[in-house]
């Protein structure tokens, strides 16, 4: 009888586990899903429970062709509140991943770090800070780095301390349909070639969408960057990113930022109430930060601006903006402005494919208020960039792998 009664406990211990693609949820939760990373085969979908899952450490992916998928960005979550190691919460280091349907909150350093990848799929995450704007939340939500052919959509980031959705030194880049909310800085493609930056709402952060090359990083020459049919709206939020980062010094009221970059397009979005400015091309120097790396290029070419839906900006600068520009260029700060600093080796006039062009924003203020020359020879007068230049191609992205059946381990 004692043996019988043993057994039916067990059996009602089993049917309260909610097994779901060999994955309990319950206490042994993490154990079970670092085993399944582990000793996943290519192809594999490991399938992640309904639930709040607390994991205390970062937990890692190197097999290639491996899609994590979950249940629902509300539904099944991976919680690192009570993390006590690991620079990330998930650290990915194989190509051809995917992940979809699930949240990563309240991790200790990254949200989501993918290093050195080929064909990276996010779809339908989400990466949460849960107690607000922190100093102390992690830098980066969404973080594709030195990476190859990567889509990032329909996804949500809020409350990171550098920037919600950040592409960094990669190539081949697609990021649509994503909300970035609460952040320092929204949307960010540093020092990356040929991305796609649509139809994505960037909203009460510190900055809203920024394109742009730094120096010190082993990948250079950042360029061919389409942002379009945007909503960048109302990104106001006090800057709270730890002092000494580089993006500390993006002023409250960023809209659109491009940043000693090249052969960059922004077009038909909608660009509303940032305090600051609507759009802003500048070069390295206008930041303040010294350049040690001999190999950095820091100024900006190849800028067309056009036939975007621009209003309400400028009214509360803030930062360098606030410091630099509002006594001398007035309140509100025009909606489009350009520092006016072109590298001083290039052809003089610059050729027309290397010119910064503003054309068909509509009715709204422009300043190129000489940053490099002391301010000296500020113009408001728009005819001098009123050009236009060759549209950039779109980004085409390879087909995804093939995935097996879902399972916890790989097809064991």
């Amino acid at each position: 009888m004692r043996i019988a009664a043993l057994f039916v406990a067990a059996l009602v211990l089993v049917s309260c586990a909610k097994k779901e693609g060999g994955l309990s949820a319950g206490p042994e939760f993490q154990k079970q899903l670092q085993e399944a990373l582990i000793t996943a085969k290519p192809g594999a979908v490991i399938e992640i429970p309904e639930g709040k899952h607390a994991l205390d450490r970062q937990i890692s992916l190197s097999v290639a062709n491996v899609t994590l998928r979950g249940k629902g960005m509300a539904k099944s979550i991976l919680s690192f509140a009570t993390q006590k190691s690991g620079s990330s919460g998930l650290s990915v280091t194989a190509g051809g991943f995917t992940i979809e349907d699930l949240a990563i909150e309240d991790a200790k350093g990254d949200g989501l770090k993918i290093n050195g990848a080929d064909g990276v799929t996010i779809r339908r995450v989400r990466a949460e800070w849960t107690g607000g704007p922190k100093e102390t939340n992690g830098a980066y939500g969404l973080y594709p780095v030195q990476c190859k052919n990567v889509l990032i959509e329909d996804s949500v980031v809020i409350g990171a301390a550098d920037a919600g959705f950040y592409v960094g030194q990669s190539d081949n880049i697609i990021v649509r349909r994503n909300r970035a909310e609460a952040n320092v800085a929204g949307i960010e493609i540093e020092n990356s070639t040929h991305a796609d930056v649509y139809e994505n709402t960037a909203t009460k952060n510190t900055g809203g969408i920024l394109v742009f090359n730094l120096p010190d990083l082993p990948v250079q020459g950042g360029s061919y960057t389409r942002v379009y049919n945007n909503q960048v709206i109302d990104n106001n939020l006090a800057n709270f990113a730890p002092k000494g980062n580089m993006v500390a010094s993006v002023p409250a009221g960023t809209a659109v930022m491009v940043l000693a970059t090249h052969h960059v397009e922004v077009f038909k979005n909608t660009i509303k109430d940032n305090g600051s400015y609507g759009v802003s091309v500048m070069s390295f120097g206008t930041t303040g930060h010294p350049v040690k790396d001999t190999k950095y290029h820091p100024y900006t070419s190849s800028i067309y601006v056009h036939d975007n839906a621009i209003s309400g900006n400028g009214a509360k600068p803030d930062g360098r903006v606030k410091r630099d520009l509002e006594a001398r260029l007035g309140t509100p700060i025009p909606a489009l402005i350009f520092d006016g600093v072109q590298d001083p080796k290039a052809a003089k006039p610059l050729p027309d494919e290397a010119r910064v062009c503003f054309q068909n924003n509509g009715d709204v203020t422009f300043a190129n208020y000489d940053a490099g020359n002391g301010f000296k020879k500020i113009s408001k007068d728009v005819k001098a960039h009123d050009c236009a230049l060759p549209a950039l191609s779109a980004v085409t992205l390879p087909p995804a792998p093939a995935t097996v059946s879902s399972t916890a381990g790989g097809g064991r």
